[in-house]
């Protein structure tokens, strides 16, 4: 699977979360619908699909080339399944004690 899509959907969230967010311990808790102190892959997806969702301006669960940043038009169209996966697969590689749930930890150290 490529991982060129989630790239630039990914690109974007450094931005948008510096506002926001000031410490792993911030983007926890912001990430954490239930509050558990953990994140699950459900929580993952959702919160790293936002870009995605922002970008699909006809709502449709795919990004066509017209709704690609300009220095990706051209490329495949990515649907939203497709990003979930992505992300799914980036959720295994930073849970590293394979627990199926992201601590601080894990949030902050990036996939391998």
């Amino acid at each position: 699977m490529s991982y060129r899509p989630l790239a630039f959907v990914l690109c974007l969230l450094p931005v948008a979360v510096a506002a926001q967010v000031t410490s792993t311990g911030d983007y926890l808790s912001r990430m954490d619908a239930d509050g558990d102190g953990k994140i699950s892959l459900i929580e993952y997806q959702d919160w790293l699909s936002y870009a995605f969702d922002a970008m699909d301006a006809n709502h449709d669960g795919v990004l066509d080339a017209q709704e690609q940043p300009p220095n990706r038009r051209g490329h495949l169209a990515l649907t939203r399944e497709q990003h979930r996966m992505t992300l799914a697969e980036r959720f295994g590689k930073q849970d590293r004690n394979r627990d199926g749930w992201l601590d601080a930890r894990e949030l902050a150290s990036p996939p391998q």
